[in-house]
This record gives structure tokens, C-alpha cells and sequence, in this order.
């Protein structure tokens, strides 16, 4: 009986290894403001990035900062990530809406994964919106972003992602996903001049890249 009392004592007490500490890189919870926070919500760093989904310089800061601030900073537990998205066209609308609606346990790996493959999607976009994209097929306003989802490619990279097609189909048939995801895009205007745009612990950061801003959150405390 003392034995398994100090076991369970040491079990109470020890602090929590690397491998039983949270995936924080993994794990997305819906702010306040109808977007999501990847990592710890209680992080001592907040950053919050005004991003557009058919944004190169966007796609180019993610890509350049993902070792550092997904790998190290974010997964350690003291930074935390909220992606606001813009909105600067019909792909883009249908692409944050998609992440929007893939919700906070898919919602990291598929914003991570619209980035990762945007240039492929974003040439299909381009060769498919002159033959169906500026006047898609549907008979509403769901069925006409799911027309351009599937030309764009990006039915096919929400399914990597793990969505499902109910989901999918779900996703654009409600007309409250599209609003929360215009909502969002709304309340930047005014705000932001562009994007990638940043918030630092509420300090507002403008034309910063990756080799610009990875100072500024290591003097924050990330870590």
C-alpha cells in the first residue's frame, strides 16, 4: 500500500514530460472575434496575423516562419497564433470559408495546407475562372462556392485536410458560415492596409517579414 501511495504521489506531483505535454501546434480553439487561436489560449505571446488566403507575400511568411513559429514557439506553449482572414476575392472567400468550417481540431493542418499547396490551387483558379469561375453553376449562392471550390482545387486539399463531403457540403449550404467569415474580413477594413499585417500583444505591425518580426516575438518572451 505505501508503494502505490508514492507512486501515485510522484504521478501527482512530476511535472509533465515532452511527450505528455499539449500538441500545441495542433490545437486551435474559435476566438472572440469569430476566428481561430492556434496554440496555448493562455500563451504569454499573442500574435494575431491578418492574412488572405490568394496573398503570395502571405503564403512566403508562412512557409519561411513555420519551423520557428510553428515548430519552437508555438509548440512550446508560449506564443499563440490568431488567424484573421481578409478577404480579396471569390477564392479567397471560399477558402477561408472552408477552413472556417473544417473547425478547431482540422483547422491548423488545413490553413497550414491552403498555404503549403496555395500556388498549385491558385493556378487552377486561374485557368478554370474564365470557363467557369465568374459565373459558376449552382442555383445559390452555396452551390456556386462549391463550383468554384472544386475548380480551384480546393474540395481536394479540404479532404487532405480531413474533411469530409458532407461536411463540405454542409459548409456551403449554410449561409451563416459565409457571413461569420465576411464578418471577420469586415472589421478589418479601416484597420489593416494589407496583408500579412500583424498584431503583437495589441501592438499593430505593418510591412514586417519573417526575418523582421522573429526579434520582436523573442523580445515578447517566445520561446
Amino acid at each position: 500500500m505505501k508503494k502505490l501511495a508514492l507512486l501515485a504521489a510522484i504521478a501527482v506531483t512530476a511535472p509533465l514530460s515532452a511527450a505528455t505535454q499539449r500538441p500545441w501546434a495542433d490545437v486551435a480553439t474559435p476566438a472572440p472575434h469569430g476566428s481561430y487561436v492556434i496554440g496555448n489560449p493562455a500563451a504569454k505571446v499573442k500574435l494575431i496575423e491578418y492574412v488572405s488566403y490568394t496573398c503570395p507575400h502571405c503564403g512566403h511568411f508562412t512557409r519561411d516562419s513555420a519551423k520557428v513559429l510553428k515548430g519552437q514557439m508555438i509548440a512550446s506553449g508560449s506564443t499563440s497564433v490568431e488567424i484573421r482572414s481578409s478577404v480579396h476575392d471569390r477564392y479567397d472567400l471560399v477558402a477561408a470559408t472552408l477552413a472556417r468550417c473544417s473547425g478547431p481540431r482540422l483547422f491548423p493542418k488545413m490553413h497550414e495546407m491552403l498555404f503549403d499547396r496555395q500556388e498549385e490551387w491558385l493556378n487552377k483558379a486561374v485557368a478554370f475562372d474564365p470557363v467557369g469561375g465568374q459565373n459558376p453553376a449552382g442555383n445559390n449562392q452555396g452551390e456556386k462556392m462549391r463550383t468554384l471550390a472544386k475548380g480551384a482545387g480546393l474540395i481536394d486539399i479540404a479532404k487532405a485536410a480531413g474533411m469530409t463531403d458532407p461536411a463540405i457540403n454542409a459548409c456551403f449550404s449554410n449561409e451563416a458560415n459565409v457571413n461569420a467569415t465576411l464578418k471577420v474580413a469586415q472589421a478589418m477594413q479601416g484597420k489593416i492596409k494589407g496583408t500579412p499585417t500583424f498584431e503583437l500583444n495589441g501592438k499593430l505591425i505593418e510591412n514586417a517579414d519573417w526575418a523582421a518580426l522573429e526579434p520582436m516575438l523573442r523580445k515578447a518572451g517566445a520561446k
